[in-house]
């Protein structure tokens, strides 16, 4: 490849959501369009040989190739648009108010000073201000895709990037405190449209079609695009194609892997913070969508044909819709005007899912007890109450758990997703490490060992409530105990 032209039938990734995808499918119609929703993966599928190109961001694009010297730029001539920072279309107040500062800021010089030292300077050495905490201040939210420095990112806990800098020097200028949540790079728009955040900045570029669902601020700078490729397939790069991975011992790359992905600017924490969010979520879910489970049982067996009819709808409806989908309903839809934390949503989301499994779970567990035990149970004297609580509800435990604990690992593994609605779990905490590192075999396999770990400590919490509610395991063991030897001899 040696020009733009060259890519007219390849495989070009592209960061989703961004306005490089129209551009590609206008543009090269004959080519196929990969989309990544990380710009991590952007690099990692070229250095995989996944996809021939990549077009993104220039300024991006530059950090990434100071980290994979493999690769490297066919041509930064590909597409110019002006960058603004995106607002409710309901809050004109603050978006001229944004738009006074940035004026001040150019006439000034503070803005330029700014863009300077973020994209004109190695950000190894590029510190972020300290700013002063605002206790009065209104708060504003403010959405951002971390992981596209020098833009935004987030650097041993803290937001940080051009982006960052500019809206908080604005923040202490207007008095107003500045709570950046982190999104998906393509529920920016989404997520400002529906009322979640108050403000989207992350190097967005103006278009007419953006402009239909949001306001811009005045434009601030560029977006310089660039195409990047791997050095052997650019004709004028393929010969200094040189690094030194090939002088470094596998144990010294793990090493260096290991300190990179873990130590460096204490990336632990962030698989901490997102391990103790999945958690939450994980048992949270499983609770509540047990004991609603129960309910909607109780109403798909209901004598009244309104409550069953209503529970199979119900039931049908949750199993037809992709969790993924519900999530994003129950967000940006029913919860849209509502100032609700996105984890307790995701608890709310997962367990109207779960519930419908649980529900048919325990009917089919139930109703596969012989019917002559509940009518024994009636003519011994029992009420129909104490007939299912003693004699049906145990034995349908027994029958129900073994699939209880498969649907368990499945809901452990769907809360992946949670990353969708503002929230920083497990997943969401490799996607980051792997934007700074673009490294994707430590933080993966962490994360699977991690939703291992969680999935074996609930199943083993299960296993032993299992042994305590079989009766003939229970007999197991007390038979073992009558027959274990006393103080190590026989009785004669």
């Amino acid at each position: 490849m040696a020009k733009l032209e060259d890519l007219a039938n390849k495989r070009i990734g592209i960061y989703s959501g961004t306005v490089y995808d129209k551009f590609v499918v206008d543009n090269f119609p004959a080519a196929t369009p990969m989309r990544y929703k990380d710009q991590a993966d952007l690099i990692l599928s070229i250095k995989g040989e996944k996809i021939d190109a990549a077009i993104l961001n220039y300024a991006a694009a530059k950090i990434m190739l100071k980290a994979n010297p493999e690769v490297g730029i066919l041509t930064d001539q590909v597409l110019s648009l002006p960058i603004g920072i995106g607002f409710n279309k309901n809050n004109p107040a603050l978006r001229e108010q944004f738009n006074a500062f940035l004026r001040a800021g150019k006439a000034n010089g503070s803005v330029d000073t700014m863009y300077k030292k973020w994209f004109e300077t190695d950000l190894d050495t590029v510190e972020m201000p300290k700013f002063a905490s605002i206790p009065n201040g209104r708060t504003i939210k403010v959405g951002v895709a971390i992981g596209d420095l020098p833009s935004s990112g987030l650097i041993d806990g803290e937001y940080v990037g051009f982006d960052v800098e500019m809206l908080q020097t604005f923040a202490q200028k207007a008095g107003l405190k500045m709570e950046f949540v982190s999104l998906e790079f393509g529920a920016l728009i989404a997520s400002l449209a529906s009322g979640k955040v108050d403000m989207i900045a992350d190097c967005i570029s103006i278009t007419p079609e953006r402009q239909k669902q949001i306001d811009f601020s005045d434009a601030y700078m560029e977006d310089k695009t660039a195409a990047i490729a791997l050095k052997r397939n650019i004709a004028h790069l393929k010969n200094s194609d040189l690094t030194d991975a090939g002088n470094r011992s596998v144990w010294d790359g793990l090493t260096q892997s290991f300190y990179s992905n873990i130590l460096q600017e204490h990336r632990y924490m962030l698989i901490l913070d997102g391990l103790q969010v999945t958690l939450i979520i994980s048992v949270f879910s499983l609770l509540f969508g047990t004991l609603l489970g129960a309910f909607i049982c109780f109403l798909r067996m209901s004598s009244r044909k309104v409550f069953r009819e209503g529970a199979k709808l119900y039931i049908c409806l949750m199993r037809g819709i992709p969790v993924l989908v519900l999530l994003m309903l129950t967000y940006y839809v029913i919860f849209a005007k509502t100032n609700i934390s996105p984890v307790l949503v995701a608890v709310i989301a997962f367990s109207v899912n779960f519930a419908a499994y649980v529900a048919e779970m325990y009917r089919s567990a139930i109703e596969s007890i012989d019917k002559g035990q509940t009518e024994a149970g009636i003519a011994g004297g029992f009420t129909p109450a104490q007939t299912f609580f003693y004699i049906v509800m145990p034995q349908a435990m027994i029958r129900v758990l073994p699939v209880y604990k498969g649907e368990l690992i499945s809901l452990v593994k769907m809360t992946s997703v949670v990353g969708y609605v503002a929230v920083q779990d497990l997943t969401k905490a490799s996607d980051i490490i792997r934007s700074r590192t673009f490294d994707a075999f430590f933080p993966l396999i962490m994360s699977a060992v991690l939703y291992f770990m969680i999935s074996w400590g609930l199943l083993q919490v299960l296993e032993v409530f299992e042994k305590r509610t079989d009766p003939r395991r229970r007999r197991d063991n007390k038979s073992a105990c009558f027959s274990a030897p006393l103080n190590g001899r026989r009785k004669s």
